[in-house]
């Protein structure tokens, strides 16, 4: 594991000793692109670590929104994760099965709803394998637990917000996308988006700040280094996007691990952005 002080990202050590915690409660939070043509909870059911719930990022969302995986309401959130144990008082951590994709999606996620109890497990199921640890199959068994959700809006910005701050430049953005994604140099996963990216907004791919052979987080200091390097000033607020509002909190998490505290996520993102119709797009490279 990395040099992290923060109590926002655990190693597998620290989770094989404390799994039997009754105040640790572990959650897989995997997610596939649909054309990926595979199933986080199916995947789940195969082997999970002992204890793990699931969190479909589709399921526990705004059904009513055509977009895809945009925050439920609170009582939706907290109806939710109750049934999955998932409530007050807990220290959850999270994972996910590539390693570090979609796990700091749901650490932001309840972050936004008022639980700062939460920890992204580094390296995640992958590394949890290659270390011979214990895993279990079938579904998840959970005992319910209230939870009480306090939304923190300052960690959430929508479209109308980053219309606003084309004119304002008060904000960065920060794309978390691939680079030939955001530059329209290659085609856009999303179906029916334009290609391209919001006017004024930075490049950083989330994979970046993640180790290619490991699936950990890069050091603190080489956190830094790749935000410096996308032309990012840590003295000013940022907000962070992506596809579809989950690699983005990989941004927002490596952020919080380098010490930035002013971060919001914009949850449309460019499946709700680079849609036909009056936003504006650009091509080509950062400017």
């Amino acid at each position: 594991m990395a040099d992290f002080d923060s109590d926002a990202v655990v190693s597998t050590t620290w989770l094989a000793e404390h799994l039997s915690a009754p105040d640790v409660h572990v959650v897989d939070a995997s997610y596939y692109l649909p054309d990926e043509g595979l199933s986080g909870r199916q995947e789940f059911e195969l082997q999970h670590i002992p204890g793990a719930v699931f969190f479909d990022i589709d399921e526990i969302a705004d059904g009513d929104d055509a977009l895809p995986h945009m925050l439920p309401s609170p009582e939706k959130f907290s109806s939710k994760v109750t049934k999955l144990g998932l409530g007050d008082g807990v220290r959850m951590v999270i994972y996910d099965q590539r390693g570090l994709m979609s796990a700091p999606r749901v650490w932001w996620t309840f972050r936004y709803f008022g639980h700062d109890d939460v920890a992204v497990l580094d390296g995640g199921l992958p590394k949890w394998l290659a270390e011979g640890r214990p895993v279990e199959d079938g579904p998840a068994r959970a005992v319910e637990r209230h939870f009480t959700a306090r939304m923190n809006s300052f960690m959430l910005r929508d479209k109308e917000q980053i219309r606003a701050n084309l004119a304002s430049r008060r904000e960065q953005v920060l794309d978390a996308r691939s680079q030939g994604r955001f530059e329209a140099s290659e085609p856009e996963l999303w179906p029916g988006r334009r290609a391209g990216h919001i006017p004024g907004s930075l490049s950083l791919p989330y994979t970046d700040l993640v180790d290619a052979e490991a699936q950990t987080l890069r050091p603190v200091a080489d956190l830094r280094a790749c935000f410096e390097a996308a032309g990012l000033d840590m003295a000013r607020p940022v907000i962070t996007t992506c596809g579809s509002g989950v690699t983005a909190a990989v941004l927002a998490l490596g952020l919080h691990l380098a010490g930035h505290k002013d971060v919001a996520l914009y949850d449309g993102s460019w499946a709700e952005w680079g849609l036909p119709g009056d936003t504006p797009v650009d091509t080509g490279p950062a400017t």
